[in-house]
């Protein structure tokens, strides 16, 4: 596998408190029209590429995706098996144009299916940086940025009560890809929460941590009657790290 294929910086300002998703308040603000963060309105800014928008709307667009019907986190993806198989194909020193524009059509399908996935989101803005898209290749790292952010935003993950929150297991490999961490198998520990151990514990404010907990609880709120549900292979870049512009 190639490694360090990008050349990024994890530069992330994390909220102090968590920003725990409230499903109330999720609910009131993205199903107003009047709303600062209708669903429709901000889905529209973000297909749009607009670089405008806050931490606030990402929060809104992340959790507010699960009551949209596009939301199937049980549907298989086989863009996103192509994707990621086209990805290992490419030599970061001289990626071939031909390749990078089949990575993204084939992104930009995979992304019908999880359109807040931060290892799709990375790979557009390489090929679109490689192409010398550079506009393109910054929005689509402040989408990324955003999607980190609102995760991470979501709880500390050291504990099961202060689990962060994702809509897909994917993501949670994605956020620890960004910051860093490698990591072995997850565990389910109850029916909300999962714990994904670090291979190297790292200590915070006097405690050793030994893995991060995630909240995965939407992805099983519309279970199909009778689904068994098997996680996908994953495989994305080692520093998988969002940029920061200046």
């Amino acid at each position: 596998m190639k490694q360090a294929l990008f050349a990024l910086f994890l530069l992330l300002t994390i909220s102090a408190t968590a920003k725990t998703p409230n499903e109330e308040d999720i609910l009131d603000k993205t199903m107003n029209a009047a709303s600062r963060f209708n669903y429709a309105t901000l889905t529209m800014r973000f297909n749009n590429g607009d670089t405008t928008l806050d931490d606030d709307d990402y929060h809104y667009l992340y959790y507010g995706y699960v009551y949209q019907d596009a939301y199937k986190p049980f549907e298989t993806n086989p863009a996103l098996d192509k994707l990621l198989l086209l990805a290992s194909g490419i030599n970061p020193e001289k990626p071939d144009p031909d390749l990078l524009n089949q990575i993204l059509s084939t992104a930009a399908e995979a992304r019908k299916k999880d359109p807040f996935s931060p290892k799709i989101l990375n790979l557009m803005a390489f090929a679109h940086g490689a192409l010398g898209n550079k506009t393109q290749e910054r929005i689509y790292h402040h989408h990324m940025n955003g999607i980190i952010r609102t995760i991470l935003d979501s709880g500390d993950g050291f504990t099961q009560s202060t689990p962060r929150h994702i809509l897909m297991y994917d993501h949670a490999l994605d956020v620890l890809a960004a910051e860093g961490l490698a990591y072995g198998k997850a565990r389910i520990i109850s029916r909300n929460v999962e714990f994904i151990p670090l291979t190297v514990p790292y200590t915070v404010a006097g405690k050793k941590r030994k893995g991060i907990y995630f909240d995965f609880s939407r992805i099983y709120r519309n279970k199909p009657e009778g689904y068994t549900y098997k996680r996908d292979r994953t495989w994305q870049f080692n520093n998988l790290r969002p940029r920061v512009y200046k």
